[in-house]
């Protein structure tokens, strides 16, 4: 029934992890640049992405490094873990309806300014909030194959 090792779900959560951050960093970026375009005067976007940074470092520190660290636990306590346990049904729900979300919020925002500014700031936000709270992935030694 396709049973696997807690490493393989470690690593398979870190995938999704690094991925999400990068994709949102990407994305983040990309919005940031748009908003520049439409107002190159402005120096605000660059206030943005400093907002960005400042509030995604704080949800690594007080959100996500907790969030990370109850799902490796949570995978080390399982018994006969399953290719599929790497994060909890509700996880990918949350996921989807998110993505949906996002790419709905990013049409609404075609050529407005503010609204631009204020996506990118939340892209950012969480793209930093997952990769600063990555460590915790190599603090535990979530790779290594004693965690088999």
């Amino acid at each position: 029934m396709l049973v696997v090792s807690s490493r393989i779900l470690n690593i398979l959560a870190a995938i999704v992890w690094y991925t999400g951050g990068i994709i949102l960093l990407l994305k983040g970026y990309r919005i940031f640049m748009e908003a520049n375009m439409l107002k190159p005067e402005h120096n605000f976007p660059w206030l943005a992405v400093a907002t960005g940074l400042g509030i995604g470092g704080m949800k690594a520190k007080f959100l996500f490094v907790k969030n990370c660290q109850k799902n490796l636990d949570r995978i080390a306590a399982l018994k006969r873990p399953k290719l599929w346990q790497f994060y909890r049904p509700e996880f990918f729900v949350v996921l989807t309806i998110m993505i949906l979300l996002s790419a709905n919020l990013y049409k609404l925002a075609s050529n407005n300014y503010q609204f631009l500014i204020g996506i990118a700031i939340l892209d950012l936000s969480i793209a930093i909030a997952l990769l600063g709270s990555s460590f915790v992935f190599w603090k535990q030694k979530a790779f290594h194959s004693s965690n088999i």
